[in-house]
């Protein structure tokens, strides 16, 4: 009698084992289905989020180390703002230095906007932007130019002996870049073409220099 019971004994324990395996099993399976479900969610979320920075064309301004309150308020002007979104244009960076106009993110409607006075170098601004619209110092535009971006330069025309002028036409009469002033730049914005810029041989410091020279009339 006691074989028999034995036996059932250790068929009920095998069957429960087996129950509770599979029980056990289905859990895991939707543990393990929920939480790929979420993870696939994380990933597809930040996967967007990444493409879109990615391509989102991107307009760099760039003041220097003074102040250009008329450029900045240019730029941000309702005008010139639908100009840059109607080129395609969705985040705009803005460095003021020491103007009194500091824009907030959310002031500017039809485009992202990040405003910031300075930073130790804006070489990754440079380099991560389409466009850069820079005031004409001739650190700024080096430093534009030797990124190979598309340089539009806003020349302060309340300068006196305004030497910034005649590097800019210089520069511009040898298509490395456009030029205008704050009143003209909505429409500069409106009607220029970057496709006929060319490359400023980047790193050749002893070439800008020659620039310079012939701008400031010193050859």
């Amino acid at each position: 009698m006691s074989k028999p019971l034995g036996g059932r004994v250790m068929y009920s324990f095998a069957e429960n084992a087996k129950e509770m395996k599979e029980k056990r099993d289905v859990r895991l399976l939707k543990h393990v289905n929920t939480t790929g479900h979420l993870w696939y969610k994380y990933c597809k979320l930040h996967l967007i989020t990444l493409v879109t920075r990615v391509t989102m064309k991107r307009v760099f301004v760039t003041v220097g180390t003074t102040s250009f309150d008329d450029l900045i308020e240019r730029v941000t002007s309702p005008e010139a703002v639908q100009e840059l979104k109607a080129r395609g244009y969705q985040h705009l960076v803005l460095q003021v230095g020491q103007g009194s106009i500091l824009p907030d993110s959310d002031s500017c409607h039809e485009l992202t906007l990040e405003a910031f006075r300075f930073k130790d170098s804006i070489a990754e601004n440079i380099r991560c932007a389409d466009l850069v619209i820079s005031h004409a110092g001739a650190g700024s535009c080096l430093e534009t130019l030797g990124a190979d971006k598309p340089l539009l330069v806003v020349v302060n025309d309340k300068l006196m002996d305004n030497h910034q002028l005649e590097l800019a036409k210089q520069l511009h009469q040898d298509s490395h870049l456009l030029y205008c002033t704050p009143s003209t730049l909505t429409e500069t914005l409106k009607t220029m073409d970057l496709a006929v810029l060319s490359p400023f041989l980047p790193g050749q410091a002893k070439h800008f220099a020659n620039f310079l020279d012939k701008a400031l009339g010193v050859q």
